[in-house]
């Protein structure tokens, strides 16, 4: 029998969800005993059924609305460094069979058994964030299985964002282990060249997850003109750039990403096709639109408008303003790709949203392509959350 602490499924639970894999429990679905609620915030105890009956291993948090996540199948598991080596080890052998370069997404949280950890590969330095509480207990020896198993040097920790304050953990960044990369790690990915910065750039440095939504934007590129809006450091408008686009705008509200997006652009060899508009977007849509600019090809990847369920209607509203001003951009024939990182609308929601913003622009289309992350952030059916990445490409008409 395990000696760990006991957290039990309220009667009206549903055991079976957690038997299918649903790898969360809330905390009105379950009751701690008096062991587990002395846990600190990212320890470990068994799950039981209302019947007593042991189910997983899961780590706790008292203060989350998600009091629990499933870590082993095995009640009887230990969580060490040989298990994180273990999955890690799976982990890593996907995704060197799918890319040929180590720069990828290598731990996608609960898809890749991980609960709340998110690790992203850059050579040989990795970005880690904990944003659960045992990952952040954790992190030092997450860093060391990272070396052990994929034989990276530096392992940076970027503890920021939404997700840790739910989780009730602090905002913090360091060095785990190796020496901060003295400049931007350069990214070569479908042609285009990223500048990531590790330790001051948004999230882990770079956006992986867009990867093939890059490569079909490329399709429609071929000699045109192209705006990519909330470009980040040059997403959509480098690899456009890299496919033989005439002319490549990248808008941002921040510099320093713009400042990446030109260095990518000159070590491409591109900067005389690359011109960047440092503006809020959606102010800068409007006067492009006043400006009487057209585009073959218009690409706007905005930031999570609806990373709630609490915050759902006004990110929809958010993103049909979107559709609606990128809209009159795109020239008769041309091309628009609307993009949504937010948890809480699902593909039918955002769709429905962009296709009403399209009208309010003006516009008619067909929907040509839908995209999703790449396979190096692997879904959890189960968990529609590990889901979140969704990308409409449209044909307008005149």
């Amino acid at each position: 029998m395990s000696d760990l602490p006991v957290i039990r499924l309220r009667p009206k639970s549903k055991p079976q969800a957690i038997r299918h894999g649903f790898p969360w429990i809330f905390a009105d679905e379950a009751v701690l005993d008096r062991r587990t609620r002395a846990l600190p915030a990212g320890g470990f105890a068994v799950l039981e059924d209302a019947e007593r009956r042991p189910m997983v291993l899961v780590t706790v948090n008292p203060v989350s609305k998600i009091i629990a996540r499933v870590m082993d199948a095995d009640p009887q598991a230990r969580i060490d460094g040989d298990w994180l080596r273990a999955r890690l080890v799976r982990a890593l052998a996907m995704r060197e069979q799918l890319y040929d370069a180590p720069f990828y997404r290598l731990v996608h949280a609960e898809a890749d058994g991980f609960p709340g950890l998110v690790v992203d590969r850059f050579g040989d330095a990795a970005v880690i964030q904990p944003n659960a509480a045992w990952a952040d207990r954790m992190a030092g020896e997450i860093a060391e299985a990272l070396a052990d198993v994929a034989g990276v040097n530096t392992v940076i920790l970027n503890g920021q964002g939404r997700a840790r304050g739910l989780e009730g953990l602090d905002e913090r960044t360091g060095i785990l282990r190796g020496t901060a990369p003295d400049a931007p790690v350069q990214v070569a990915m479908n042609g285009a060249v990223y500048m990531a910065d590790l330790l001051g750039g948004q999230k882990t440095g770079l956006f992986y997850d867009q990867r093939p939504n890059h490569a079909f934007a490329q399709r429609l590129a071929r000699g045109a003109e192209v705006l990519d809006v909330f470009s980040h450091v040059g997403g959509f408008g480098l690899a456009a750039l890299a496919a033989g686009a005439s002319r490549a705008t990248c808008v941002d509200g921040s510099a320093a990403a713009l400042e990446l997006a030109g260095a990518g652009a000159r070590a491409m060899g591109v900067s005389d096709r690359l011109e960047i508009r440092q503006s809020d977007a959606f102010k800068a849509m409007e006067a492009l639109a006043e400006e009487g600019h057209r585009f073959d090809l218009v690409i706007c990847d905005p930031p999570a408008f609806a990373p709630s369920k609490q915050a759902l209607e006004a990110g929809l509203r958010a993103y049909e303003r979107v559709a609606k001003l990128a809209a009159p951009l795109v020239a008769p024939g041309g091309y628009l790709g609307l993009c949504s990182c937010s948890h809480a609308a699902d593909l039918t929601q955002f769709r429905n949203a962009s296709a009403r913003g399209i009208g309010r622009g003006g516009r008619r289309g067909v929907l040509i392509h839908s995209g999703q992350a790449g396979p190096d952030h692997p879904t959890l059916p189960q968990l529609a959350e590990t889901g979140y990445l969704k990308a409409l490409f449209f044909r307008l008409d005149g």
